[in-house]
């Protein structure tokens, strides 16, 4: 019988698509890399400072996230065995949806597998056929592909981009019994805000329900305003892994019976729920630790001269990807790692360096990184 390799279209397929990723510098590849404490990362042998992560406190390798997660898996087992609908919660999850909750200022919470998953799940139980989807153009992936699978009408509106928001609302609202907005408090690849509070309000003329996605912005970033549905992640501040969503008793209890990427999936393994939420007790009694990303992202872009940062994400801009690798791969000879970021994920011709800090970060590491930055520039690298 033919192997699974005997299948000459597809190998065909493949081999092409690689060329053409290969001749645009577009194609991916893993690269194994040990990740440890102090923001340290060795590849092939080699340690380096890593300012491509997305651990804004340093709390993956943080000892009390760590035996947290220890206890949980010596006591509730390696992984859930089902969705939760099937087999239950373990205690943990109750807790941390809690504390979510809590943290957020909403009456319930409800812990997806991933923040993909979590978007995938959310906008299709919300939105519909005859629904319409407002999505900022430079949202996260996730986000379009849950109004995508919604069967809405999608939209996108300039980012950040108030009057434009307004101008489609004002032409559109009548014609759909629903409307969603979907953007980001922090933007993963710019680094910068949404005006939150001015889409809340334009969401209130409107009829319109807002979600944000905080992924990037929990615990790093003043909120100063809150969404009706606020979802985000534990993969990056809390240093551990899922997604989760902030709402309504009302909406959280739909979505447990309606969001499909919930409903169908296996819940989080009980280290995974633990360790989270040990991190986040530590973002609430430590917001000197909470407040030292962006303190540094401003000591970096000051050195620079570039504008003030927003968040703890600094975009370098380079412009093609070539560029952007050769720039990357110039940094790790000097000891950085700091990953290029290239088309699709950034609009075309503006590949860039994604500079995320840390907490874990000193200030002697950061200063390093753009004194390099600032020599690979003199020299036209």
């Amino acid at each position: 019988m033919p192997g699974p390799a005997d299948t000459p279209s597809l190998e065909a397929f493949a081999r092409s698509g690689l060329a053409a990723l290969d001749a645009g510098a577009l194609r991916r590849r893993l690269v194994e890399t040990a990740r440890g404490p102090a923001a340290g990362a060795t590849r092939e042998g080699r340690a380096l400072v890593s300012f491509s992560c997305n651990d804004y406190l340093g709390l993956a390798n943080d000892p009390r996230v760590i035996a947290a997660g220890q206890a949980a898996l010596a006591r509730y087992g390696a992984g859930a065995g089902a969705s939760r609908l099937v087999t239950g919660n373990h205690p943990p999850l109750a807790a941390l949806e809690a504390r979510l909750a809590a943290h957020k200022g909403t009456a319930a919470a409800l812990v997806f597998g991933s923040g993909y998953l979590a978007n995938l799940g959310i906008v299709p139980a919300l939105a519909g056929a005859g629904d319409l989807v407002l999505v900022d153009a430079l949202g996260h992936s996730c986000l379009f592909s849950g109004a995508q699978l919604s069967g809405a009408t999608m939209l996108r509106f300039r980012h950040n981009d108030l009057d434009h928001l307004r101008t489609i609302l004002a032409a559109r609202r009548a014609r759909h019994e629903r409307v969603l907005i979907l953007t980001e408090r922090v933007f993963s690849m710019d680094g910068d805000r949404a005006p939150l509070s001015e889409i809340l309000s334009l969401a209130a003329e409107y009829d319109a329900w807002t979600l944000v996605d905080d992924a990037h912005g929990l615990g790093v970033v003043e909120p100063q305003a809150r969404a009706p549905l606020e979802m985000g992640t534990l993969s990056k501040t809390l240093g551990s892994y899922g997604g989760y969503l902030c709402a309504s008793r009302a909406v959280v209890d739909l979505l447990t019976s309606r969001a499909r990427s919930f409903v169908y999936t296996t819940g989080l393994p009980p280290a995974s729920v633990a360790a989270a939420l040990a991190a986040l007790e530590i973002v609430e009694a430590e917001p000197d630790r909470a407040a030292r990303p962006l303190a540094l992202a401003r000591r970096f872009t000051a050195r620079l001269g570039l504008p003030e940062a927003q968040s703890p994400i600094v975009p370098i801009h380079v412009g093609e990807a070539p560029a952007a690798l050769a720039l990357s791969a110039s940094l790790e000879a000097r000891g950085f790692l700091v990953v290029a970021i290239r088309p699709p994920t950034v609009p075309a011709g503006t590949a860039r360096l994604r500079v995320a800090f840390s907490a874990a970060h000193g200030d002697a590491q950061v200063d390093g990184l753009a004194d390099a930055i600032l020599a690979l520039r003199g020299a036209g690298t």
